[in-house]
């Protein structure tokens, strides 16, 4: 008896398991819906940037939210943002080569560092490693009038991506 009960107890425990994995892999069903931007620019380059939109919700960047003075940033919310170009690109005049990154963010008092990681599939910025970095770039930012309140991404057929999030925009170039 005691054997049929701890059976029926890790046969519940493993469809359990199952349960919450099939809701982990179904975006639509997070706090910070997702989304995804594709573009095809002018020089004949697709880019795609799949990311998870934060919401401000009242609350202030940088304090309730996410670190963004000096500390490296996911881009987003769940897993790191995801930036793919199908073919070698140049951002802020530095060669990017083709390929799918993870789109990371350091947010400095009167810049912002833009970096293309080469492991793309990995949750948030946990497991981070610089060693990795494909590409760093620096932007500028400023203060928007406009809030965003949720997070978006946007991209030019020129090139231009833009990231608005709180009172954050920051742009970039892509040629």
């Amino acid at each position: 008896m005691k054997q049929l009960l701890m059976t029926g107890f890790v046969i519940t425990g493993l469809l359990s398991g199952m349960h919450v994995k099939a809701q982990d892999d179904d975006k639509s069903k997070r706090p910070s819906p997702p989304a995804v931007v594709k573009q095809k620019l002018k020089n004949g380059a697709t880019i795609t940037i799949d990311y998870s939109q934060p919401s401000v919700k009242g609350r202030t960047i940088g304090k309730d939210l996410e670190p963004m003075a000096g500390k490296v940033w996911r881009t987003g919310a769940n897993e790191a943002t995801t930036f793919e170009t199908d073919k070698d690109v140049m951002v802020e005049g530095k060669k990017l080569p083709a390929g799918k990154y993870a789109l990371f963010t350091i947010f400095n008092e009167k810049d912002v560092t833009v970096i293309f990681n080469k492991t793309w599939k990995q949750w948030g910025a946990f497991k981070y490693d610089e060693a990795q970095d494909q590409l760093r770039v620096t932007a500028e930012y400023e203060h928007d009038k406009t809030m965003a309140e949720t997070m978006k991404f946007d991209i030019s057929d020129k090139g231009e991506v833009t990231l608005l999030w709180g009172p954050k925009k920051v742009e970039f170039d892509i040629k």
